[in-house]
């Protein structure tokens, strides 16, 4: 390791992403993965063990997911500098994720290159998201139209894209941490910020939105 490296935590749930983002890395000079992890939770608590100058994170990962990750680890350590990392080229997604405090977002069809760049960045303080990304979050907002997603806070949206997958609510209240009543609650409070009535409206929203294949 030399003086002045970036100390990075990798955080994704598939091995071989994190290997390869190892070796893009460190073949590098000034980069040192100092930890991995491969669910939301693991990210938490490596982050607290390793405190990494920037955290490289997936948001599709086991357990609590990228987003809620990224929400705690910011309400621990409010200075702690986040890059996401993910196959989610919508806005809905970067939008929730800068929304939670991310400093970056970077998409994984990028070019590598792309990534190493986002990470000096964010390591200075500054805010990187892949051009293709900034141009739909403008395009979003120039456009006018209604983006429902917008109106869900972070947590809420966690809450919607597992309900989108099929979770009931005892799998969501565990894997947040949030008691089923609560689960209820963020469901009611989702269908009505969405205007929706049924779960089968929400699907087919979350599949429109590009929350979740269809």
């Amino acid at each position: 390791m030399s003086i002045g490296s970036i100390r990075i935590l990798l955080a994704d749930d598939h091995a071989v992403v994190r290997s390869g983002l190892r070796r893009l890395l460190e073949q590098r000079p000034g980069f040192e993965v100092v930890a991995e992890a491969e669910t939301g939770e693991e990210a938490y608590q490596v982050f607290n063990e390793h405190r990494p100058d920037v955290a490289v994170m997936d948001l599709s990962m086991p357990g609590m997911g990228g987003l809620e990750a990224i929400r705690r680890i910011l309400l621990r350590d409010p200075a702690a500098r986040l890059l996401v990392f993910s196959m989610h080229e919508n806005a809905a997604f970067a939008s929730q994720a800068l929304k939670a405090g991310a400093r970056g977002y970077v998409t994984k069809t990028g070019a590598s290159d792309e990534l190493v760049t986002a990470i000096q960045e964010v390591a200075r303080g500054k805010v990187y998201i892949s051009k293709e990304i900034a141009q739909k979050i403008a395009m979003q907002t120039l456009s006018g139209g209604e983006d429902p997603m917008r109106e869900l806070s972070t947590r809420e949206f966690e809450v919607f894209r597992l309900i989108a997958e099929g979770r009931n609510s005892e799998e969501i209240g565990e894997m947040l941490k949030i008691s089923q009543k609560t689960v209820a609650n963020y469901q009611t409070l989702i269908k009505q910020k969405l205007n929706v009535t049924t779960s089968v409206e929400l699907i087919r929203l979350a599949i429109r939105q590009g929350v979740i294949e269809n």
